[in-house]
C-alpha cells in the first residue's frame, strides 16, 4: 500500500485534530485533565477476504449476546441448562434488578457494539473483549480519515479501501429504527466527560440533538425535549452516553445530579428508546466473556467464528490450580475494571504480591479471570520521525437495526510504551485509521 505522502502530513493532521478539539479527557481523584489522543498516519491494513471472516464472527458473536440479554433479564433459560453458573450472573456488578421482565424496544438490547480484538503473531484473531453499555471511540477514526483525505487526496485515490464516512449513516439508521416518535437525541454528562468531543461530532454528523439531563424532562409516560423557547417536544430515541447507574435517579443512583427523574419508567412503559439498554455491563463482564462461546452454540447452534484469548476462571477449582501455577505466564483482569485498569501481569509482581494476590484470588475466586499472554502483532508507527513497532489492537464497532452490520472501519490503538502490552487511550496510547481493502 502506498503511504508515503500521506506519512508526510502526519504533524499537519495532529495539529488540525488538536485544533478540532479531539482530546480525550480523564476525571480522577477529583481532577479533570484533558490530554491530545495522538493520530499516526500509518495505517492499519485489513485484506477483503479477511474482514470479511472478521464481519461473519462479529455478528454472530452481537447476535448471541443480544439473546442473552434478553434471556437473562426475562426467562434465564440458559442458567436453567446449567450452561453459566448463577453465581456469574447474580454476583456480577453488570447485572442490574431493575431491568428484570424490561423489554427495550423491538427486543435490542445493545445497538451499538464495540468489540476489542487483537491479531496474534500465528495470524489469529483473538476477541479480547465486549463493551456493550457505552463503548466510545468511532469518532477518532471518523475525523482522522476526513482530515487525511484533505491532506492527501491521492493517496485515497489510490488505494482501494473502503470508505469510513458511512457511519453517522449507520449510527442514524441504528437510532430511527427504534425511535418510538419523536426527536433523536444524544445525552452526554457534559463538558467534562472522558469522550464529550465524541458526543458532539455524533450529533452534528448524525443532526440529533446534543442535550444533557436539564434539557429532558419524563412527563405522563412520555420524554421530552425542552426547547430554548420553553416548550416541550417529544423524545422517541436517546443515545444516552451515561452509565447507567447515573441515567435516573429515581430508580438508580439517588445521587446523580446528570440523569433525567423517571426517563427508565419512560422506558419500561416501551414510550422512549434508550441506546443502549440499561443493564448490558452484565454482557461486559469479563467473567461472562468466558462464556461467550458457550452463548454461541447455545443460543445459535453454531461454532464461534472468532476465537477468545485463552481464558481461566478461577471460580472452577482446576482453572485455579492451573493459575496458581502458572502466574508468572498469564495476565491476571479484574472483572469488573476497564479501560486497562486491573490488568497484572504474573511476572510482574515481586514474591511479596504473589502471595498477597494468591490470598486475595482464594477469597475472591468470581472476581478475577486469567489468561495467556498473547504475543499480538506489533504494527509500524512513527516515533520522533522514525517508524517503530508498537502493541496495537482493534476495537470494532457493531451495530444492530433489523439485522447487525459491521462498520468497515475501526479504531486501532497502540501502545507509545514498547515495553507495553497496554493500548488504551486513558492509558497513554495513540491510535490511527483502519482501512479495509474491497476487492
Amino acid at each position: 500500500m502506498e503511504q508515503t505522502d500521506l506519512l508526510k502530513h502526519t504533524d499537519k493532521i495532529n495539529e488540525q485534530l488538536a485544533r478540532y478539539g479531539v482530546k480525550f479527557g480523564i476525571y480522577k481523584d477529583n481532577v479533570f485533565k484533558e490530554q491530545l489522543f495522538p493520530f499516526d498516519s500509518i495505517p492499519r491494513v485489513i485484506g477483503h477476504e479477511e474482514f470479511d471472516l472478521l464481519e461473519k464472527g462479529l455478528k454472530q458473536r452481537v447476535m448471541a449476546l443480544n439473546m442473552f440479554l434478553k434471556d437473562i433479564y426475562s426467562r434465564k433459560q440458559i442458567v436453567k441448562d446449567k450452561v453459566i453458573p448463577e453465581d456469574f450472573i447474580f454476583a456480577s456488578s453488570g447485572y442490574m434488578a431493575e431491568c428484570e421482565g424490561v423489554m427495550p424496544v423491538k427486543g435490542i438490547y445493545s445497538h451499538v457494539s464495540g468489540i476489542d480484538l487483537v491479531k496474534g503473531k500465528d495470524g489469529i484473531w483473538y476477541i479480547l473483549e465486549d463493551n456493550l453499555r457505552v463503548p466510545s471511540g468511532a469518532s477518532y477514526p471518523m475525523i482522522a480519515r476526513e482530515l487525511c483525505r484533505r491532506s492527501s487526496p491521492e493517496t485515497f485515490r489510490d488505494n482501494r479501501l473502503e470508505d469510513n464516512r458511512n457511519y453517522a449513516g449507520l449510527l442514524r439508521w441504528t437510532m430511527d429504527y427504534v425511535n418510538t416518535g419523536g426527536h433523536t437525541v444524544i445525552l452526554t454528562p457534559g463538558r467534562y466527560n472522558a469522550a464529550y468531543f465524541e458526543h458532539s461530532y455524533l450529533a452534528e454528523k448524525t443532526g440529533a440533538h446534543l442535550v444533557t439531563g436539564s434539557d429532558l424532562k419524563a412527563e405522563n409516560d412520555k420524554l421530552y425535549y425542552i426547547s430554548a423557547d420553553g416548550s416541550m417536544e417529544q423524545v422517541g430515541a436517546v443515545y444516552r452516553r451515561i452509565s447507567d447507574e447515573y441515567l435516573d435517579p429515581m430508580n438508580f443512583n439517588p445521587e446523580s445530579l446528570i440523569g433525567i427523574p423517571h426517563i427508565y419508567d419512560v422506558f419500561r412503559k416501551g414510550n422512549v428508546a434508550l441506546i443502549n439498554a440499561p443493564g448490558n455491563g452484565i454482557a461486559d463482564d469479563k467473567g461472562i466473556y468466558y462464556f461467550v462461546p458457550k452463548m454461541i452454540k447455545y443460543y445459535l447452534g453454531e461454532e464461534a467464528v472468532l476465537n477468545n484469548a485463552p481464558t481461566y476462571l478461577p471460580f472452577y477449582r482446576e482453572d485455579m490450580d492451573y493459575v496458581l501455577n502458572n502466574l508468572d505466564s498469564l495476565v491476571i483482569k479484574d472483572v469488573a475494571e476497564a479501560g486497562g485498569y486491573g490488568v497484572i501481569f504474573g511476572n510482574s509482581m515481586d514474591k511479596g504480591q504473589k502471595e498477597d494476590f494468591t490470598r486475595l484470588l482464594k477469597k475472591e475466586p468470581r472476581r478475577f479471570i486469567a489468561q495467556e499472554v498473547i504475543d499480538f502483532q506489533d504494527l509500524d508507527i512513527m516515533d520522533n520521525g522514525k517508524i517503530v513497532p508498537r502493541k496495537a489492537d482493534l476495537r470494532a464497532f457493531v451495530l444492530m437495526a433489523d439485522e447487525p452490520v459491521v462498520w468497515k472501519s475501526g479504531l486501532t490503538r497502540f501502545s507509545r510504551n514498547p515495553d507495553s502490552f497496554i493500548v488504551n487511550s486513558s492509558q497513554g496510547g495513540g491510535f490511527k485509521d483502519t482501512w479495509v481493502l474491497y476487492q
